[in-house]
């Protein structure tokens, strides 16, 4: 079996830091929830609910050259999205975690209109 490695884009590790740094008890347990997920993730890559290839942000395409996403989603309506690559190596597995975002943002990245 590969190795996984749980890797942070700049976004996702920007949104990671601010969590880590804040004292409030909500952001607390977003970053408790992430840290839980980003576990699980090490022993099933595929955890995350997969995201229709149609359905993935351009931006991640042309700045990640990504083939597929998944999703999983946190307290406070928040959502982490990730894909799945191999490693340089070819004897892991990178999860790149692209952003941990908020529910608004989320819907605003992937189109989604608000009701």
């Amino acid at each position: 079996m590969k190795d996984v490695r749980v890797v942070l884009s700049p976004n996702a590790a920007e949104i990671y830091t601010k969590l880590k740094e804040s004292d409030e008890k909500l952001d607390k347990s977003i970053l408790n929830s992430f840290l839980e997920k980003v576990e699980i993730l090490k022993t099933n890559v595929h955890y995350g609910d997969p995201v229709a290839k149609k359905l993935i942000p351009k931006e991640y395409v042309k700045t990640y050259e990504i083939k597929n996403l998944f999703r999983f989603e946190l307290p406070q309506f928040f959502r982490v999205t990730y894909t799945i690559t191999n490693g340089a190596t070819g004897i892991e597995i990178v999860v790149l975690v692209l952003d941990i975002m908020d529910h608004k943002t989320y819907n605003k990245k992937f189109g989604y209109k608000n009701r």
